[in-house]
């Protein structure tokens, strides 16, 4: 299955002079600079019945002329995954995905997957790259996702994510009590040793997380947090690398640590909570289509509301 794109347009006199792939992309702006340039490439998009490389200048009035047919992802099975909407409309649909739901297809996880839901329930989506899919959750991370209808919708979300204006905020319990608030602004690469496993490494991607406490217990702590980037296991490795790493992460938390003291009760929670305790509490866009921004709240699951609960308890009973 594929979708056929037709587009023609006159390159208006007040762009002459800049390069085709700039003249492009904003005569074209439902489309990526990236797929445009391989359009430009492949000749899918001509200029005057021509050829031309990307990089080359143009002078004003000429003809674009965009005519290729995109891939639809059917090579994903559509299959019947239920998903919870938050929120949905012609352009794009807020989910709250549930713990163990992986986000995308990849080597061990061809099926079951919140891609193959989406293709399910919105056959149509099958135009847009990953099935809309423009950012990722972690497979037991729970919460908020936006997903693009369209692919002008997907094109405009990416760019809001790479400019860092889309607000992402997580709640999160953290194995010891800290002292305060603060920011973690420190780059994130695949560890050198463990493939597994990302880190902070000297040659990583700028991340920046900010975090607050929303309350303390004896040995453990509610934070919320914030994200500026959105690298892999980008709360995980930064809560970690200041020696407070999430309840339950097994990748990066290491060993269970069960608090000197503490109750049965809480000894049993914290052995049966087998995913890490972080939930995408609130989600924040410009609306693609209206340009008005939106926002969603949503609470966080029964296990890790469970989970606080103990805590509390047991802070009281300290």
């Amino acid at each position: 299955m594929s979708e056929q794109i037709e587009q023609q347009v006159i390159v208006p006199d007040e762009l002459g002079s800049k390069r085709l792939d700039q003249v492009a992309a904003s005569c074209f702006p439902d489309f990526s600079r990236a797929r445009l340039q391989e359009w430009i490439k492949s000749g899918d998009l001509l200029v005057n019945g021509g050829q031309k490389k990307p990089k080359d200048k143009l002078i004003g009035g000429e003809t674009l002329k965009l005519s290729v047919e995109v891939e639809n992802e059917d090579q994903w099975l559509a299959e019947d995954i239920p998903l919870e909407i938050i929120y949905e409309d012609d352009t794009i649909l807020v989910i709250n995905k549930q713990a163990g739901l992986v986000v995308h297809p990849a080597a061990g996880n061809y099926s079951g997957t919140l891609l193959n839901g989406l293709l399910f329930h919105y056959p149509e989506i099958a135009s847009v790259p990953r099935a809309g899919i423009v950012h990722r959750l972690d497979k037991d991370t729970t919460g908020l996702m936006v997903v693009a209808k369209t692919l002008a919708a997907h094109t405009d979300l990416v760019s809001q994510l790479q400019d860092r204006s889309v607000t992402r905020e997580y709640e999160a319990i953290t194995i010891g009590t800290m002292t305060a608030g603060g920011t973690v602004n420190e780059p994130i690469g695949r560890h050198p040793l463990h493939r597994l496993r990302m880190g902070v490494v000297h040659s990583g991607k700028p991340s920046v997380t900010h975090y607050r406490v929303l309350e303390k217990f004896p040995s453990h702590t509610h934070v919320r947090c914030q994200l500026e980037t959105g690298r892999t296991h980008q709360i995980r490795v930064h809560m970690s690398h200041i020696r407070h790493p999430l309840v339950g992460d097994d990748l990066y938390a290491g060993r269970l640590r069960i608090p000197k003291g503490c109750s049965e009760e809480m000894e049993q929670a914290l052995r049966g909570f087998k995913r890490q305790a972080l939930h995408a509490r609130k989600l924040g866009v410009m609306h693609p289509a209206t340009d008005e921004y939106m926002e969603w709240e949503i609470s966080a699951p029964e296990d890790f509301l469970g989970m606080l609960a103990v805590l509390k308890k047991y802070k009281t009973e300290s």
